[in-house]
């Protein structure tokens, strides 16, 4: 078998075709770089190899994801394949045939088509680099799309993969080293190769690519954080989100769109997590595929990747602007009402616990930073978070983060960890960046024990759902405590909840100010003191409604007066809302 062999294919749209097998080695998957390539959502981009030499063809998967079947037995190992076997990835598949022997196969009848052609060098001019070349801009013929719009972005995805190949041929990023170099010293080095590989194939651009765009294009995803440069630039952009590497969505004033922006290949978006990843001394593989990470301005990174993701890696970015949201900007948004933030802050300055509860994506962590500012100047305040996010503007804040475990599963720092030590810190304010686990039994001793006046956020949908969640966080403490005695935990730790809502216009808006008033029997006593009605929508389809207070008056509206804090009993007057 070691002469040519024929390669029958049907895709599967059962359209055949004749490939013919030279000895060597051929990879198969959905990505142009294979020498078979087979376009189907179920392929991965490298799926198999087929190995043809002196010994006979053999088959080998490479870790994919839907598998590669022969004969209908899943491939484990690398396996031999004899004519007429039926090799099936995907939707195609794929037959054997040996010419030379005296039965041909039955698909014999397909048309023949020769096999993918490599692409020729072409010269650069370059005596320095010998092996270097322009790229061939024609590339692969782009995959059918069922808009125009669509093959343009995947011929433009050629172009700059070619583009970037060139680039480490030509620098050597594998082995050229930042620290050898300096950062300024490889970034203009990269820069003004790109500049180079760009002119020198600017003639043959298609009609409308602008060369400085392209440029820049290549060196953002070499160097930086490819085409989420720019919308992490851009200040109106909430959220980034990532599906693979030909899809990117982002959140502009609450409503997700799809961009026109893609990366080159799921190489580069792998890059792009090791480079978010690193700094901070996270990793993601196979064995940890999934992480939570953070960007230097502060901004929340989730990475998942193969095998937990069917799609390839997937980024999402939340977003947090380089300002942070000032009340008066709170106000203004109608997000919340002067007289409600002057009563968050009188609660704040009187040492009440708060818990800021809301769904995903509401909002919490930017509203619990707002108020934190209210915090006085004057005291000790520890913050602990997962992934330090919080931007606190007093003098005296010391800052923790939760540290995950090494690549050996040891070592690692839990939320939990932190607030227990935090408590021998001499904390005057202990502010958690969210509770979801056993630290909330931590959390609720803490606020019944000295330290009041502690500000945390929660996964809920209303203030009693906030109840009910954080009794589910204490029991996953692991302490089997009755459910009697961590209501009444509850109900003597924390005063207030502060509900936050996403619309579907997509504002965020706090919905109830809640106060938790104790145990009446076997259950939280609660009284909403502000209230959002909502009254219908208006001609641009925007939610229309008053934040007002409800009539009820706060249980401890007499400590204002003892420690002579002004607060003004007619804000919750539903006449005066």
């Amino acid at each position: 078998m070691a002469g040519e062999l024929h390669l029958h294919i049907t895709d599967p749209r059962n359209v055949q075709k004749v490939v013919g097998l030279d000895p060597g080695t051929y990879t198969m998957g959905s990505d142009d770089e294979n020498q078979i390539l087979l376009q189907d959502s179920t392929i991965s981009w490298k799926h198999a190899k087929l190995s043809h030499g002196e010994d006979g063809v053999y088959i080998e998967d490479l870790k994919s994801i839907t598998g590669t079947y022969l004969d209908g037995h899943r491939v484990k190992d690398r396996q031999q394949v004899r004519s007429g076997q039926r090799i099936q990835i995907g939707g195609y598949v794929l037959m054997l045939e040996d010419p030379d022997a005296p039965a041909p196969s039955p698909a014999a009848e397909a048309v023949a088509s020769p096999a993918p052609a490599l692409q020729a060098p072409v010269d650069t001019g370059m005596p320095s680099t010998p092996r270097a070349k322009a790229p061939d801009l024609s590339g692969p013929a782009p995959r059918k799309k069922s808009a125009a719009d669509l093959s343009r972005l995947e011929q433009k995805r050629v172009i700059k993969k070619q583009i970037h190949e060139e680039l480490l041929e030509r620098l050597d990023l594998k082995r050229l080293s930042v620290a050898q170099t300096g950062t300024s010293d490889l970034s203009k080095r990269a820069r003004d190769i790109i500049e180079q590989i760009v002119a020198d194939v600017e003639d043959r651009l298609p009609e409308g690519y602008k060369s400085d765009a392209l440029a820049k294009e290549v060196f953002d995803e070499a160097l930086l954080l490819g085409p989420l440069e720019d919308f992490l630039a851009d200040p109106e952009v909430t959220e980034i989100m990532v599906n693979g590497y030909n899809q990117i969505y982002i959140e502009r004033a609450g409503k997700l769109s799809l961009t026109d922006m893609s990366f080159v290949d799921e190489a580069s978006v792998n890059s792009i997590i090791e480079r978010i990843v690193a700094p901070i001394g996270r990793r993601i593989d196979e064995s940890q595929p999934y992480v939570d990470a953070r960007l230097l301005d502060g901004s929340r990174v989730n990475a998942i990747i193969p095998p937990l993701s069917l799609i390839g890696p997937v980024i999402t970015i939340r977003k947090f602007s380089r300002d942070p949201f000032t009340v008066e900007q709170l106000v203004e948004m109608g997000s919340v009402t002067p007289a409600m933030i002057r009563f968050i802050d009188a609660c704040v300055k009187v040492r009440k616990n708060i818990i800021i509860s809301g769904g995903t994506g509401t909002g919490k962590t930017t509203f619990l930073n707002v108020v934190s500012s209210f915090l006085p100047e004057a005291e000790r305040i520890v913050t602990i978070e997962d992934a330090a996010e919080l931007r606190l503007t007093q003098d005296h804040v010391v800052k923790l983060e939760a540290r995950p475990p090494n690549i050996e599963g040891k070592g690692a720092i839990t939320i939990r960890d932190l607030v227990r030590n935090s408590l021998r810190m001499r904390p005057d304010r202990i502010v958690i960046g969210e509770c979801r686990g056993g630290e909330a039994l931590d959390m609720l001793q803490a606020m019944n024990t000295g330290h009041e006046g502690s500000l945390t956020t929660i996964h809920a949908n209303t203030p009693r759902d906030a109840m009910a969640r954080l009794e589910t966080l204490v029991l996953m403490a692991g302490m089997e405590l009755p459910l009697r005695a961590i209501r009444e935990q509850i109900g003597s730790a924390i005063q207030m909840v502060i509900q936050l809502s996403r619309y579907v216009d997509g504002t965020r808006k706090v919905s109830h100010v809640t106060e938790i008033c104790g145990m009446e029997g076997d259950k939280i006593v609660m009284q909403d003191l502000f209230e959002f009605k909502q009254t219908g929508y208006d001609a641009d389809n925007k939610v229309v409604g008053h934040l007002q207070p409800t009539g009820n008056v706060p249980t401890f509206l007499n400590e204002f007066q003892v420690r002579q804090i002004p607060i003004d009993a007619n804000i919750f007057n539903p006449g005066e809302g």
